[in-house]
């Protein structure tokens, strides 16, 4: 799968999961995910429920360490840690 295809399905995701009403080509790839500064507002409880939905679909963890915990930055640092 390349990375723009990945990417929309992760906005896809990110949308379902949190309940947001928004469609995918409204979030910027670079834009900030999780806190005050995410112009979806997700929140901690967002987060784990991104993460868990990651884990299931793509098999990849997130766990609770910096580098991991990263990843939840923005859809492109989140396509890249699901590419590694």
């Amino acid at each position: 799968m390349d990375k723009a295809q990945l990417m929309h399905e992760l906005k896809v995701l990110i949308i379902e999961e949190c309940e947001k009403d928004v469609r995918p080509e409204q979030i910027d790839n670079d834009a900030i995910l999780i806190g005050r500064e995410g112009e979806l507002g997700l929140d901690s409880l967002d987060a784990l429920q991104i993460s868990l939905a990651v884990k299931q679909r793509y098999g990849k963890r997130i766990a609770g360490n910096n580098k991991t915990r990263a990843a939840l930055q923005s859809i492109n640092t989140l396509a890249d840690f699901i590419r590694l």
